[in-house]
């Protein structure tokens, strides 16, 4: 979305990765290009197309530092941790406390490609965690989205041939905000962006809550780490479902593909 090129070298650049002095597509930008309502949303309701740019570069930078020491914990360092992200590293902390989670440097940040489908990726972590071996996928959105089931997909197409005993993929979604004392609403300022909302599922449908959320004179708590973990097994439909994204987006990047020589 929003990516313009001048130059064959600068589409490459923007959309894959050489590996072995082949070019493939990357993963994130194939999956790109299914449709995200949440994300239009978002836009429409900013002031302008600079602020919300700007809103989408410092909450990426965000999740970056949390990408970066989540990943250096799991490998049992001790980084030096953003104030800015403190909650939520606490948090994480938290859960693996919990968990048995084993992973090693090789199994972090690791390029993966499949020669067949002609796609590559970077995997944030390959881990076993009670005692099942799988891709986990780091997320510091505001929830899991469908969307992500396509991304790892593609993934553990492209690990399974290499791993044989390779049995899962897992979200891990890293956040924080703030709760409200007096009607349980929450506050996420990830990003410089205030967003309020209220969960139903969380605070119950107290008619009286639930109606007067939104004029409260909130009073935040301090802010507090939330994790959100799910398993997703089964992971072959999505894979079909990577591949015709990935068909469609070959099909909307067509003269560019065409000109680096990666369709006929």
């Amino acid at each position: 979305m929003f990516d313009y090129y001048s130059t064959p070298e600068g589409f490459k650049e923007a959309n894959g990765y050489v590996i072995d002095g082949v070019w493939y597509p990357r993963v994130t930008k194939i999956v790109s290009i299914k449709s995200k309502p949440a994300l239009y949303r978002f836009y429409a309701e900013q002031e302008s197309f600079k602020a919300s740019q700007e809103i989408t570069e410092k909450s990426a930078a965000e999740g970056t530092l949390v990408h970066e020491a989540a990943e250096a914990i799991l490998l049992g360092q001790k980084p030096e941790v953003d104030k800015i992200i403190e909650p939520a590293i606490k948090a994480f902390q938290k859960f693996i406390g919990e968990k048995n989670i084993q992973t090693s440097p090789e199994y972090v940040e690791r390029q993966i490609f499949h020669p067949g489908h002609r796609y590559a990726g970077t995997i944030d972590v390959m881990a076993l965690i009670d005692g099942k071996f799988g891709v986990l996928d780091i997320k510091t959105s505001q929830g899991i989205y469908r969307d992500y089931n396509l991304q790892t997909a593609a993934y553990m197409g492209a690990l399974t041939d290499q791993f044989k005993h390779l049995q899962t993929r897992w979200i891990l979604r890293i956040d924080q905000n703030q709760a409200c004392i007096k009607c349980g609403a929450t506050r996420r300022t990830k990003g410089g962006r205030e967003k309020i909302s209220f969960n139903k599922k969380r605070n119950g449908n107290a008619a009286k809550t639930v109606a007067n959320w939104r004029t409260c004179g909130h009073e935040w708590a301090e802010t507090q780490g939330e994790i959100e973990f799910q398993e997703f097994p089964y992971w072959e439909s999505d894979f079909d479902a990577f591949l015709g994204a990935k068909r469609l987006w070959e099909w909307e990047n067509e003269s560019w593909l065409k000109r680096i020589g990666y369709l006929s």
